[in-house]
């Protein structure tokens, strides 16, 4: 995938970018001089070292000019958010609005802070993290309001580092405090509050009113999960009985909870989490620009400037990270560690960890995900022994309930909400669900639903021999229909009837030479427009160099072809391409290539009323490009229908 135009592309949770559209890359000219390779080379050789020492200067400059600031008894300094260069400074003392401030012993209601939801009563805790050491965590506990005194209902817990009162990622321009509206959605969507449930929202350490170094899924931040748990799980409005909630990052820790094993939680709802933290910032060897970005943002997230009202424990907590300033510069640290066997990556390996678990899990995954990516997930369900249900499609970063401006929905799926409290309902109140849910609900590159018992579903599989070729490692962008000496292209036969690569692909490579590899498959139709749907990178030396791709489920149409591409790690606009690699100019010999491939024949597909996931149509048209067919060298096995 080298040329792309992505149009006004609008991601959800505030964590994307939109994309316009730019102007073409120069491709890759066999005639180049060598003076010129050296001079592209040269720029493109962006060392992880550097990168890192560059981002730790400016966290320790940062934080270092926030000391005077700290000194103050509401602090008014403010991060640069991510990925924008300057943020809104909170409200002064005298611009905050009059509104009531939740204690432990003290609720407050809609009427006196229309932050509160309706229907809630919010009250503030903190308590000691389990660890042993100093940490002090808060929590927003949002009860049914008027619960009496005595009465008790299960709870709806999410732990991460979003809940800041005054912003989730970036500064919100809050009149008062209060607290947060990420899970709004969830409580309107489902009625929680009348439908007997709490809502406690519990802040890591290092973000919000918590204190202590961020530890992004770390020992530190997987105790206070369990500490999390443990504490609402024996307050005296508790039935005990947690079920754990959460996108993204607070997805990531339901995970957590999961692999923790802890009797009190009942279920996890995971809406787009990470699997295996090393493989969103290391791709076989070759880094990500994660590397940098997930450290910054959280570090800028850990620092956000709380609100003047907000009490004085609160701010003296989110204040903690002044008060020391190695916190930040440690956090990115770690994700130098290129070795995913070490002791840092195998801590935060969650699908390793899963095995033998048994929480009952709903979750999702979007196979064209470029923030957590399907890898790994295929692992994580085979360890957990426990009840799984899966929404899996061709989206991007997306919540179950989200919609496009136009209010289709972003998985194209109805009924997410209710199959949320069902299984709540379910697991933690112990009431049978009234609808028979699937397993799991699938959607393919068709933009059609599936159900199945499990995922994935392996009717055959195959060991596809590709060949030899050679490519240069010079990590130039080439023309998709032109030769270049820099990749080479293995083709299919045409299908003669449609088949589904599902699971995930492993490759593995024989070869000569030191340098990168990029392995990409594309879906080819009759008249040569190729789709890239699934890509892979790493590091090669001579011998065998074996890895997975990401997880997918496309389905190949009758007459298009399967193409596989590897060669050179090429620079592109795709979000997904964000490697920071560093081109060897050696040339690689490959003598032996190998896909395996799952695969599952759609004729025998249980269909289910859904729609297009409104991600796949913009991604076919960003990701489709002209190739020049070639003689094709394998066949892709078909079962007997």
């Amino acid at each position: 995938m080298k040329f792309m135009k992505f149009k006004a592309i609008k991601r959800h949770q505030g964590i994307g970018t939109e994309v316009k559209d730019v102007p073409d890359r120069p491709t890759h000219d066999a005639g180049a001089t060598v003076s010129a390779r050296r001079r592209s080379l040269h720029t493109r050789k962006t060392y992880v070292r550097k990168l890192l020492m560059t981002g730790a200067m400016g966290l320790i400059l940062s934080v270092c000019g926030q000391f005077a600031v700290a000194q103050q008894p509401a602090p008014e300094t403010v991060p640069a958010e991510a990925q924008q260069p300057t943020a809104v400074q909170p409200p002064t003392p005298e611009a905050i609005a009059t509104a009531a401030v939740a204690t432990a012993d003290k609720a407050v209601t809609h009427a006196e802070n229309d932050r509160v939801p309706q229907g809630a009563a919010w009250t503030q805790h903190y308590f000691p993290s389990s660890d042993g050491s100093d940490v002090e965590l808060h929590a927003d506990v949002l009860l049914p309001e008027g619960l009496s005194a005595g009465e008790q209902v299960p709870v709806i817990l999410s732990v991460g580092a979003y809940f800041g009162h005054s912003g989730q990622q970036a500064l919100e321009n809050h009149a008062h405090t209060g607290p947060s509206n990420r899970f709004n959605d969830l409580i309107e969507g489902t009625d929680l509050f009348n439908r007997g449930y709490a809502l406690v929202m519990v802040d890591l350490r290092g973000f919000g009113g918590s204190t202590g170094c961020l530890d992004f899924m770390g020992p530190g931040e997987q105790t206070d999960v369990k500490t999390a748990i443990d504490w609402a799980a024996s307050q005296p409005w508790s039935t005990g009985a947690i079920g754990m909630y959460g996108m993204s990052y607070d997805a990531i820790t339901g995970l957590v909870g999961n692999n923790l094993d802890q009797d009190a939680l009942k279920a996890v709802v995971a809406q787009e989490p990470i699997w295996d933290l090393h493989r969103s910032v290391w791709s076989n060897g070759v880094p990500r620009s994660t590397i940098v970005d997930i450290s910054r943002t959280y570090n800028e997230i850990a620092i956000l400037p709380q609100l003047p009202d907000d009490d004085e424990r609160y701010r003296t907590n989110a204040a903690y990270e002044q008060m020391n300033p190695l916190c930040l510069p440690l956090n990115s640290l770690g994700y130098q560690d290129a070795d995913p066997d070490s002791e840092f990556w195998q801590f935060r390996n969650l699908a390793e960890r899963a095995k033998g678990t048994d929480t009952p899990l709903l979750f999702t995954q979007g196979f064209l995900e470029w923030k957590a990516e399907a890898e790994a997930v295929k692992e994580f369900l085979a360890n957990h022994q426990g009840p799984k249900r899966g929404w899996l499609g061709p989206w991007e970063h997306y919540r179950g309930n989200d919609r496009t401006a136009d209010g289709k929905l972003e998985m194209g799926r109805e009924g997410w909400f209710d199959e949320v409290m069902s299984f709540y309902d379910q697991h933690l109140k112990g009431i049978e669900p009234t609808v028979d849910y699937p397993a799991y609900v699938v959607q393919d590159s068709s933009g059609a639903w599936r159900t199945q018992d499990t995922w994935p579903i392996v009717e055959y599989s195959a060991t596809i021999t590709l060949g030899g070729g050679s490519y240069l490692d010079d990590g130039l962008p080439a023309a998709p229909a032109a030769d270049a000496p820099n990749r080479f292209f293995v083709w299919s036969e045409p299908l003669g009837q449609p088949i589904r690569i599902t699971g995930t692909p492993r490759v593995s490579l024989e070869s000569e030479g030191y340098g990168n590899v990029m392995v990409e498959l594309y879906d080819v139709a009759p008249d040569g427009s190729a789709v890239a749907f699934n890509r892979q990178v790493a590091v090669v030396k001579p011998g065998t160099t074996s890895f997975d791709l990401r997880s997918t489920d496309w389905t190949l149409k009758a007459g298009h072809a399967l193409t596989v591409e590897i060669g050179t790690i090429q620079p592109s606009l795709a979000p997904d391409n964000d490697w920071i690699d560093t081109p060897s100019s050696e040339r690689i010999t490959v003598s032996d290539a190998r896909l395996k491939l799952a695969l599952d024949d759609p004729a025998n597909d249980t269909v289910i009323p859904g729609d297009r996931a409104p991600w796949l149509d913009i991604y076919r048209q960003a990701y489709t490009e002209q190739l020049s067919p070639s003689t094709p060298s394998f066949t892709l096995p078909t079962e007997d229908r």
